[in-house]
């Protein structure tokens, strides 16, 4: 894993037995933040992954326990100076909030911070 990766929820899921449709209000946060800046696409690697559990792609890296999204996996020459953004699992270190991840974009490729 040579750049980080992102998941975020495929928009448009049915929940169990619901018609309605829905998107993630935290996977949206951050594709909004993709939007803004399209050249962030170009620095990590975006992965979007079906609303069911289990999520394999994640479970892979991160465990059961942490399959939520959006999480930013981080890869392993990845530094930042808010350490308390981070949490580990096993040789992977990952980042789950919303506005932890845009800052965190915004610390390592330059772009702007939210306000």
């Amino acid at each position: 894993m040579d750049t980080d990766i992102l998941f975020l929820l495929k928009p448009d899921f049915q929940d169990a037995g619901d018609e309605a449709r829905y998107f993630c209000p935290s996977c949206a946060y951050v594709e909004g933040v993709l939007g803004f800046y399209p050249r962030l696409r170009d620095v990590v690697q975006v992965r979007y992954v079906d609303y069911a559990r289990p999520r394999p792609a994640i479970v892979e890296l991160l465990g059961e326990g942490n399959q939520g999204c959006p999480v930013l996996v981080l890869a392993p020459h990845s530094r930042t100076n808010k350490p308390e953004w981070v949490r580990e699992h096993g040789a992977h270190r990952f980042i789950t909030d919303k506005v932890a991840i845009s800052q965190y974009l915004a610390e390592q490729h330059g772009v702007g911070i939210p306000h």
